[in-house]
Protein backbone atom coordinates (compact mmCIF):
# COMPACT_ATOMS: atom_id res chain seq x y z
CA UNK A 1 0.00 0.00 0.00
CA UNK A 2 1.24 3.49 -0.83
CA UNK A 3 1.97 5.48 2.33
CA UNK A 4 -0.50 8.29 2.91
CA UNK A 5 2.35 10.82 2.91
CA UNK A 6 6.14 10.93 2.90
CA UNK A 7 6.67 14.67 3.51
CA UNK A 8 5.23 17.03 6.13
CA UNK A 9 5.49 20.71 6.97
CA UNK A 10 5.99 21.68 10.62
CA UNK A 11 6.33 24.91 12.57
CA UNK A 12 8.03 24.95 15.99
CA UNK A 13 6.06 26.58 18.81
CA UNK A 14 6.91 30.03 20.10
CA UNK A 15 6.70 31.37 23.65
CA UNK A 16 3.32 32.89 22.74
CA UNK A 17 1.78 29.38 22.92
CA UNK A 18 0.70 30.41 26.43
CA UNK A 19 -1.97 32.55 24.69
CA UNK A 20 -3.41 29.70 22.61
CA UNK A 21 -7.15 29.48 21.90
CA UNK A 22 -8.31 26.63 24.11
CA UNK A 23 -11.21 25.36 26.19
CA UNK A 24 -8.78 23.50 28.47
CA UNK A 25 -8.72 24.99 32.00
CA UNK A 26 -4.96 24.29 32.11
CA UNK A 27 -4.22 26.41 29.03
CA UNK A 28 -2.59 29.14 31.12
CA UNK A 29 -0.07 26.65 32.53
CA UNK A 30 1.56 25.89 29.15
CA UNK A 31 5.36 25.60 29.51
CA UNK A 32 6.94 26.89 26.27
CA UNK A 33 10.25 25.15 26.97
CA UNK A 34 8.54 21.80 27.50
CA UNK A 35 6.43 22.37 24.38
CA UNK A 36 9.57 23.00 22.32
CA UNK A 37 11.13 19.75 23.61
CA UNK A 38 7.97 17.78 22.92
CA UNK A 39 7.81 19.21 19.40
CA UNK A 40 11.44 18.20 18.72
CA UNK A 41 10.77 14.67 19.97
CA UNK A 42 7.67 14.43 17.77
CA UNK A 43 9.59 15.56 14.68
CA UNK A 44 12.37 13.09 15.47
CA UNK A 45 9.83 10.24 15.47
CA UNK A 46 8.65 11.25 12.01
CA UNK A 47 12.21 11.44 10.70
CA UNK A 48 13.10 8.06 12.20
CA UNK A 49 10.29 6.59 10.09
CA UNK A 50 11.52 8.10 6.85
CA UNK A 51 9.30 11.18 6.73
CA UNK A 52 10.86 14.28 5.15
CA UNK A 53 10.26 17.33 7.35
CA UNK A 54 10.05 20.88 5.98
CA UNK A 55 10.26 23.72 8.51
CA UNK A 56 8.48 27.06 8.73
CA UNK A 57 9.70 29.75 11.12
CA UNK A 58 7.83 30.21 14.41
CA UNK A 59 5.22 32.99 14.41
CA UNK A 60 5.09 34.59 17.87
CA UNK A 61 2.24 36.88 16.78
CA UNK A 62 0.01 33.85 16.10
CA UNK A 63 0.00 31.69 19.26
CA UNK A 64 -1.72 28.65 17.69
CA UNK A 65 0.46 28.56 14.58
CA UNK A 66 2.32 25.42 15.74
CA UNK A 67 -0.88 23.57 14.75
CA UNK A 68 0.07 23.81 11.10
CA UNK A 69 -2.23 21.01 9.92
CA UNK A 70 -5.16 23.41 10.05
CA UNK A 71 -3.70 25.79 7.44
CA UNK A 72 -4.22 23.69 4.31
CA UNK A 73 -5.00 20.36 2.66
CA UNK A 74 -2.24 19.34 0.26
CA UNK A 75 -2.26 16.72 -2.50
CA UNK A 76 1.27 15.71 -3.55
CA UNK A 77 -0.13 13.51 -6.33
CA UNK A 78 -2.42 16.18 -7.82
CA UNK A 79 0.01 19.01 -6.97
CA UNK A 80 -3.00 20.85 -5.55
CA UNK A 81 -3.12 22.76 -2.27
CA UNK A 82 -6.31 24.07 -0.69
CA UNK A 83 -5.54 26.96 1.65
CA UNK A 84 -7.82 27.11 4.67
CA UNK A 85 -10.03 29.93 5.81
CA UNK A 86 -10.05 29.61 9.58
CA UNK A 87 -13.33 29.38 11.42
CA UNK A 88 -11.45 30.77 14.43
CA UNK A 89 -10.86 34.37 13.31
CA UNK A 90 -7.87 34.92 15.62
CA UNK A 91 -5.94 32.28 13.66
CA UNK A 92 -6.32 33.93 10.26
CA UNK A 93 -2.88 34.75 8.90
CA UNK A 94 -1.28 31.44 9.90
CA UNK A 95 -1.87 30.19 6.35
CA UNK A 96 0.07 32.95 4.55
CA UNK A 97 3.61 31.54 4.66
CA UNK A 98 2.26 28.01 4.10
CA UNK A 99 0.75 29.29 0.85
CA UNK A 100 4.05 30.95 -0.13
CA UNK A 101 6.03 27.78 0.58
CA UNK A 102 3.66 25.62 -1.46
CA UNK A 103 3.60 28.13 -4.33
CA UNK A 104 7.39 28.01 -4.35
CA UNK A 105 7.21 24.21 -4.57
CA UNK A 106 5.02 24.49 -7.68
CA UNK A 107 1.65 23.62 -6.20
CA UNK A 108 -1.58 24.81 -7.81
CA UNK A 109 -3.20 26.95 -5.11
CA UNK A 110 -6.91 27.12 -4.37
CA UNK A 111 -8.33 29.03 -1.41
CA UNK A 112 -11.46 28.73 0.69
CA UNK A 113 -13.21 32.11 0.57
CA UNK A 114 -15.95 33.87 2.51
CA UNK A 115 -18.55 32.79 3.56
CA UNK A 116 -16.82 29.41 3.62
CA UNK A 117 -14.64 28.21 6.47
CA UNK A 118 -12.55 25.06 6.44
CA UNK A 119 -9.71 23.97 8.72
CA UNK A 120 -7.36 21.07 7.97
CA UNK A 121 -8.20 19.38 11.26
CA UNK A 122 -11.63 18.60 9.83
CA UNK A 123 -10.32 16.85 6.70
CA UNK A 124 -9.78 13.09 7.00
CA UNK A 125 -7.97 11.77 3.92
CA UNK A 126 -8.05 8.06 3.02
CA UNK A 127 -6.32 5.94 0.38
CA UNK A 128 -9.53 4.60 -1.19
CA UNK A 129 -10.91 7.68 -2.92
CA UNK A 130 -13.04 9.10 -0.11
CA UNK A 131 -12.38 12.18 2.02
CA UNK A 132 -14.45 12.74 5.15
CA UNK A 133 -14.88 16.39 6.13
CA UNK A 134 -16.18 17.46 9.52
CA UNK A 135 -19.04 19.93 9.78
CA UNK A 136 -17.90 21.56 12.99
CA UNK A 137 -17.52 24.83 14.88
CA UNK A 138 -14.54 25.55 12.61
CA UNK A 139 -15.69 24.22 9.19
CA UNK A 140 -19.04 25.12 7.64
CA UNK A 141 -21.14 23.74 4.80
CA UNK A 142 -20.02 26.50 2.40
CA UNK A 143 -16.40 25.54 3.03
CA UNK A 144 -17.13 21.88 2.41
CA UNK A 145 -18.93 22.74 -0.85
CA UNK A 146 -15.96 24.80 -2.06
CA UNK A 147 -13.58 21.99 -1.11
CA UNK A 148 -15.66 19.43 -3.03
CA UNK A 149 -15.52 21.62 -6.15
CA UNK A 150 -11.71 21.59 -6.01
CA UNK A 151 -11.43 17.80 -5.63
CA UNK A 152 -14.25 16.88 -8.01
CA UNK A 153 -12.98 13.36 -8.72
CA UNK A 154 -13.00 12.32 -5.07
CA UNK A 155 -16.05 11.41 -3.01
CA UNK A 156 -16.48 13.99 -0.23
CA UNK A 157 -18.54 12.89 2.78
CA UNK A 158 -19.64 15.57 5.26
CA UNK A 159 -19.71 14.35 8.86
CA UNK A 160 -21.35 16.38 11.66
CA UNK A 161 -19.01 16.72 14.64
CA UNK A 162 -20.49 16.90 18.14
CA UNK A 163 -18.53 17.80 21.27
CA UNK A 164 -15.11 17.67 19.56
CA UNK A 165 -13.21 20.63 18.09
CA UNK A 166 -12.46 18.99 14.73
CA UNK A 167 -13.32 15.71 13.00
CA UNK A 168 -9.75 14.49 13.55
CA UNK A 169 -10.24 14.99 17.29
CA UNK A 170 -12.76 12.14 17.06
CA UNK A 171 -11.66 9.90 14.15
CA UNK A 172 -8.33 8.82 12.64
CA UNK A 173 -7.62 6.76 9.54
CA UNK A 174 -5.20 3.88 10.12
CA UNK A 175 -4.90 2.42 6.62
CA UNK A 176 -6.54 -0.82 5.44
CA UNK A 177 -10.01 0.79 5.55
CA UNK A 178 -9.72 0.98 9.34
CA UNK A 179 -10.64 3.92 11.56
CA UNK A 180 -10.14 4.70 15.24
CA UNK A 181 -13.24 6.50 16.49
CA UNK A 182 -14.91 7.97 19.58
CA UNK A 183 -18.61 7.20 18.94
CA UNK A 184 -19.68 9.76 21.55
CA UNK A 185 -18.10 12.50 19.42
CA UNK A 186 -19.19 11.49 15.93
CA UNK A 187 -21.91 9.23 14.52
CA UNK A 188 -20.21 5.94 13.63
CA UNK A 189 -22.84 5.22 10.95
CA UNK A 190 -20.92 7.57 8.62
CA UNK A 191 -18.17 4.94 8.68
CA UNK A 192 -20.44 1.93 8.20
CA UNK A 193 -18.79 -0.82 6.17
CA UNK A 194 -15.29 -0.04 7.42
CA UNK A 195 -13.40 -1.60 10.30
CA UNK A 196 -13.74 0.52 13.45
CA UNK A 197 -11.52 0.52 16.52
CA UNK A 198 -13.52 2.20 19.26
CA UNK A 199 -11.49 4.48 21.51
CA UNK A 200 -12.80 4.44 25.11
CA UNK A 201 -14.57 7.68 26.02
CA UNK A 202 -12.29 8.20 29.02
CA UNK A 203 -9.33 8.10 26.60
CA UNK A 204 -11.02 10.16 23.87
CA UNK A 205 -7.95 12.39 23.37
CA UNK A 206 -6.10 9.33 22.04
CA UNK A 207 -8.42 9.14 19.01
CA UNK A 208 -6.25 11.78 17.35
CA UNK A 209 -3.53 9.56 15.85
CA UNK A 210 -1.12 9.84 12.93
CA UNK A 211 -0.71 6.73 10.77
CA UNK A 212 2.80 6.46 9.30
CA UNK A 213 2.28 3.24 7.34
CA UNK A 214 3.71 -0.24 8.00
CA UNK A 215 1.34 -0.49 11.01
CA UNK A 216 3.11 2.33 12.89
CA UNK A 217 0.77 4.79 14.62
CA UNK A 218 1.87 7.93 16.47
CA UNK A 219 -0.41 8.52 19.45
CA UNK A 220 -0.30 10.56 22.67
CA UNK A 221 1.39 8.95 25.65
CA UNK A 222 -0.67 7.95 28.66
CA UNK A 223 -3.65 6.15 27.10
CA UNK A 224 -2.94 2.46 27.81
CA UNK A 225 -6.34 1.01 26.88
CA UNK A 226 -6.18 2.56 23.43
CA UNK A 227 -2.55 1.51 22.91
CA UNK A 228 -3.44 -2.06 23.87
CA UNK A 229 -6.42 -2.09 21.47
CA UNK A 230 -4.10 -1.01 18.67
CA UNK A 231 -1.56 -3.72 19.53
CA UNK A 232 -4.30 -6.36 19.54
CA UNK A 233 -5.23 -5.26 16.00
CA UNK A 234 -1.63 -5.67 14.83
CA UNK A 235 -0.61 -2.00 15.00
CA UNK A 236 2.62 -0.67 16.47
CA UNK A 237 1.78 2.38 18.58
CA UNK A 238 4.48 5.00 19.10
CA UNK A 239 3.59 7.00 22.19
CA UNK A 240 4.77 10.62 22.28
CA UNK A 241 4.34 13.18 25.03
CA UNK A 242 2.22 16.03 23.67
CA UNK A 243 0.81 17.12 27.03
CA UNK A 244 1.66 20.80 26.53
CA UNK A 245 -0.24 20.81 23.24
CA UNK A 246 -3.16 19.00 24.90
CA UNK A 247 -3.54 22.11 27.08
CA UNK A 248 -4.12 24.04 23.83
CA UNK A 249 -6.72 21.61 22.42
CA UNK A 250 -4.10 20.24 20.00
CA UNK A 251 -3.03 16.67 19.26
CA UNK A 252 -0.49 14.66 17.28
CA UNK A 253 -2.00 15.27 13.83
CA UNK A 254 -2.29 19.02 14.46
CA UNK A 255 1.50 19.42 14.64
CA UNK A 256 2.25 18.51 11.01
CA UNK A 257 0.81 19.27 7.58
CA UNK A 258 1.07 16.16 5.37
CA UNK A 259 1.64 16.38 1.63
CA UNK A 260 -0.65 13.48 0.73
CA UNK A 261 0.64 10.94 -1.79
CA UNK A 262 -2.93 9.68 -2.20
CA UNK A 263 -4.52 13.02 -3.06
Amino acid sequence: MMSLFSTVIVRPPSDSLTRCVSTNPLRHSVDPGAAARQHRDYVNVLREHGIEVLYLDPKPGLPDSVFVQDTAVVGAKSRTAVIARFGEASRRGEEKDVKLLLQGMGYQISEIVEPGTLEGGDVLVTDFGVIFVGLSKRTNSAGIEQFSQIFKNIEIVGVPVKRALHLLSAVSYLGNRTFAIVPEYVDASYFEGYKLIRVPFDEAYAANMLYLGDRYVVMPAGYPKTAEKLRREGYRPIEVDVSEFWKCDGGVTCLSLPLYNVL
